[in-house]
């Protein structure tokens, strides 16, 4: 805990017990930051929060379902009542679905709407009364490619971070007056243990071929790392991007603008 990009920040991270989310507070930690880990698994809220403390950095583990209203708002109270404020959210939480239009139930749409939309709202709204107090702060909302380039068999999750990217650059418009700054980050295929997780379920014996070809759709032909990601929020949280609002940075290997 030598580094001090963050110092002095108070940061919120949904879905922060694991992937990137995991890594994002581990890094933001290591630069200074206090964090606040939520997590609907509060025993992965606890590791990741445990980690920090172990490391000499400040953390907190909040069990909170960013699809429910009220546990959102009782969560970002609680957050300002320990920290005494917040100046950073970074919406992360999110699920998947995998198919098309004639695949996707209406379960499935209610399911990935609640978390991926609904979701990133309610924080949203929790947290931009504490930013407000702060005078001024930073929000990172996780999108997608699938914000921007059509994706095969992902009709539910792509609507869902279309919505996220215009979810960002309303509250970006409406909150320049408060020193609010709200920016999006798309990347390709990141390999989390949620990938793992479901080669495991959808081609046991096949994992190591499927991440290879996995990993291929990427002109870099590797899948992104949880680490690298979250280098790319310190620096949309921290006063290095005080010039950037409003935008969408793809960190996706070269998927949307280059092909091999």
């Amino acid at each position: 805990m030598t580094s001090n990009r963050l110092t002095e920040t108070i940061a919120a991270v949904s879905g922060g017990g694991s992937g990137i989310g995991e890594a994002v507070c581990l890094r933001f930690a290591a630069e200074g930051a206090s964090v606040a880990v939520l997590d609907l698994n509060i025993d992965a809220a606890q590791r990741v929060a445990e980690q920090i403390s172990t490391l000499g950095g400040t953390a907190e583990a909040y069990a909170c379902d960013v699809s429910d209203q009220a546990d959102v708002q009782k969560t970002f109270a609680g957050i300002g009542s320990t920290f005494g404020g917040l100046t950073v959210l970074i919406n992360n939480a999110g699920t998947a679905h995998i198919g098309g239009l004639e695949q996707t139930t209406e379960a499935d749409m209610d399911r990935v709407y609640s978390v991926n939309v609904k979701g990133v709202y309610h924080c949203l709204q929790a947290g931009i009364e504490l930013l407000k107090q702060n005078q001024g702060g930073a929000i990172v909302n996780m999108g997608s490619i699938a914000c921007t380039v059509g994706i095969p068999d992902r009709f539910a999750y792509s609507m869902s971070k279309g919505a996220v990217l215009a979810m960002t650059r309303s509250v970006a418009c409406d909150y320049l007056n408060d020193n609010i700054r709200c920016n999006c980050i798309s990347p390709a295929r990141v390999h989390t243990p949620f990938v793992d997780k479901f080669l495991a379920e959808n081609y046991p014996g096949q994992e190591t071929e499927m991440l290879k070809k996995l990993s291929a759709t990427q002109p870099v032909g590797r899948m992104g790392q949880p680490e690298e990601v979250a280098s790319l929020a310190v620096y949309l949280a921290s006063d290095e991007s005080k010039f950037v609002t409003g935008a969408n940075f793809e960190i996706d290997g070269g998927f949307n603008n280059l092909k091999p």
